[in-house]
C-alpha cells in the first residue's frame, strides 16, 4: 500500500510540476517602423495585443510585451529581418519595402488600376496569404510565419504642388512613390523616386519632390495636404502593404493555445483596423479639404491614358520571378482572376497581355 501512495504521489508531484513549468510568462517584442500616428500600427496596441491577452485568460499562460515602434527598433522596410535574425519576436511586416525578399507579396503594387475596394483587396490578400503556395513558401523562406492582421491601403492619390489638368502636366516632375509604385509613372514622364511616408513631408519642403503618390488615411496624419495641397483621384487601386508575422522558430516553439491566440488576434486586428480605414477615408479628403486642399478627379479618359502609356510593368515583374524560381506569372494570374472574381473590372488585363 505504502508503494502504491508513494506511486501515485510522484505521479501526481510529477504532473503539477510539469503543468507549473509550461504555464509561463512569454516575453514578445513586437516591432514596426513606422509610428503609432498611423493605423496600422496604432491598431497593434490598441487591437492586436489586447486580442492576444484575452484569448490567453486563463490558459495558464501569459505575454509581457515589448513594443517598439517609429524606428526605435527598426526602420520602415527592416522589420523583416528584426523578426528573423529575433531581435523581435513578432513584428509589421513591410512586404511593400521587402520587393526582393516577399517579392510575390507584392502582385498589387506591380497591378494599379484594378480595384479601389479596399474591403475587397484586404479580404482576398489575406486568403492569399494562407492559401496560395507560393506566398506562403516566401513568408517561410525567410524564417516567418504569417499571422494574417493583413494591412490594406485605401485607393492611392495623386498630391502635388502643382494642379493636374492632364497627364502631360507631370512632365518632368518629381514625384515620390513607395518600392514598386515608382513603376506607374512609367510613361507619365514624371520622375519617379522611391521614398516612404516618414519623409515625404520634409523631402516635399525641400524641393526633393514635386509631389507624390500616396493615400488619404495617411496624408492627412503625414499633413501632406500642407505641402502638396494639389490632391488628384486617379484611382490607382487599394494594394496590400503586408502582415503580421512572427518569427517561424520562436512561433513553433510556443505551446498550441498560444499559437491560436496569435492567428486569431491577427484577423480581429483586420477586421478592426480596416473598419477603422473605412469610416476615415472620405472623412481625411474633407478634412483636408476644409484646411486648403483642392482636390479633384481625374477624367475615365486621363485614368485610360496614364494605364495605356505605361509598360506592361505586372508582366515584367511576373517574368522576372519566373526567371529566378519564383512563379511569378501564376501569382499574377490568380491574383487577377481573384479580383475579377470578385467584381473588379480592371482598367488593364496585365495577365491577359
Amino acid at each position: 500500500m505504502k508503494k502504491l501512495f508513494f506511486g501515485i504521489f510522484s505521479v501526481l508531484i510529477i504532473s503539477i510540476t510539469s503543468h507549473l513549468a509550461v504555464a509561463k510568462e512569454i516575453s514578445v517584442t513586437y516591432v514596426a517602423g513606422h509610428p503609432p500616428v498611423f493605423r496600422w500600427v496604432k491598431h497593434v496596441n490598441q487591437t492586436f495585443i489586447p486580442a492576444v491577452n484575452k484569448s490567453l485568460e486563463g490558459s495558464g499562460h501569459s505575454i509581457k510585451w515589448s513594443e517598439q515602434y517609429g524606428g526605435s527598433l527598426a526602420k520602415v522596410g527592416d522589420e523583416l529581418e528584426a523578426v528573423e535574425e529575433g531581435l523581435a519576436e513578432i513584428g509589421g511586416i513591410s512586404s511593400l519595402f521587402d520587393p526582393a525578399k516577399l517579392a510575390v507579396q507584392n502582385v498589387t503594387y506591380y497591378s494599379p488600376f484594378v480595384s479601389s475596394n479596399v474591403d475587397k483587396v484586404s479580404e482576398l490578400m489575406t486568403r492569399m496569404q494562407f492559401e496560395n503556395k507560393d506566398m506562403k513558401a516566401a513568408w517561410e523562406a525567410n524564417g516567418l510565419i504569417q499571422l494574417g492582421g493583413s494591412i490594406a491601403i485605401d485607393d492611392y492619390l495623386l498630391m502635388t504642388t502643382f494642379p493636374v489638368n492632364s497627364i502631360a502636366d507631370l512632365k518632368g516632375r518629381k514625384i515620390g512613390a513607395p518600392g514598386p509604385a515608382v513603376t506607374w509613372l512609367k510613361g507619365t514622364g514624371a520622375v519617379g523616386v522611391s521614398g516612404n511616408l516618414t519623409t515625404y513631408n520634409n523631402e516635399i519642403k525641400a524641393g526633393v519632390y514635386d509631389g507624390v503618390i500616396v493615400f488619404a488615411s495617411a496624408a492627412l496624419p503625414g499633413k501632406l495636404h500642407e505641402v502638396a495641397p494639389y490632391i488628384t483621384k486617379f484611382g490607382f487601386g487599394a494594394q496590400y502593404a503586408g502582415s503580421i508575422a512572427a518569427n517561424k522558430d520562436w512561433f513553433e516553439s510556443q505551446p498550441d493555445v498560444v499559437q491560436k491566440a496569435l492567428i486569431d488576434a491577427g484577423e480581429t486586428y483586420r477586421v478592426a483596423y480596416q473598419k477603422d480605414l473605412g469610416a476615415s477615408v472620405a472623412k481625411f479628403l474633407s478634412i483636408m479639404e476644409s484646411q486648403g486642399a483642392k482636390v479633384s478627379e481625374a477624367s475615365p479618359e486621363m485614368r485610360k491614358k496614364w494605364a495605356a502609356g505605361m509598360d506592361n510593368v505586372a508582366m515584367e515583374w511576373a517574368k522576372k520571378l519566373d526567371s529566378s524560381g519564383v512563379n511569378g506569372t501564376a501569382v499574377l494570374k490568380a491574383y487577377m482572376d481573384t479580383m475579377r472574381a470578385a467584381g473588379a473590372k480592371p482598367v488593364r488585363n496585365w495577365d491577359k497581355e
